[in-house]
């Protein structure tokens, strides 16, 4: 297993629907990986058969959730840049594995490890955009600019289809 991207919402950098996922740059370094946002431009155009999105503290796991794309043929960087018409649900089943460990806190806000379902990727709703949805959640329909839908990869005032700002 590769990490192809990490997630850090205090780091100071942005990685909203328009930065990062399809603009064919590697982001960080693998020395900080973990700790700042990170971006493996080989891993991103690499075809994949699963994915694992994992929440952690600096490295120390708090949650995993594996799931199956329905299509094994595409890197991540392919699936990101489909945005038009977005709205995809790339994985079938729900996750086939899932672990939490002890003690951990916050889970039913989490809008990864706090719902079920599946995995819907560029979700673009009235003038906002979520990369990374779970099917189980709340899913704003096309024309409703209601701030409603959270996953990994927001941002609020953007066309989801063009990535330009509103």
């Amino acid at each position: 297993m590769v990490l192809g991207m990490n997630l850090n919402p205090s780091d100071g950098h942005v990685m909203g629907y328009d930065e990062g996922w399809a603009d064919d740059d590697d982001i960080g370094d693998e020395e900080s990986a973990l700790l700042k946002d990170y971006l493996n431009q080989t891993v991103w155009d690499m075809p994949v058969k699963y994915i694992a999105i994992a929440r952690h503290q600096r490295g120390l796991l708090d949650a995993v959730k594996v799931f199956v794309f329905k299509n094994g043929d595409q890197s991540l960087s392919q699936r990101f840049k489909d945005m038009d018409p977005g709205r995809d649900i790339v994985t079938v089943g729900g996750p086939i594995y899932g672990y939490t460990a002890p003690g951990v806190h916050n889970l039913a806000d989490d809008p990864v490890f706090g719902v079920g379902g599946d995995l819907a990727f560029n979700w673009g709703y009235g003038n906002n955009g979520c990369r990374i949805v779970l099917t189980g959640g709340y899913l704003s329909p096309v024309g409703v600019s209601d701030d409603n839908t959270h996953g990994l990869g927001n941002h609020f005032a953007i066309n989801p289809k063009t990535k330009h700002r509103s």
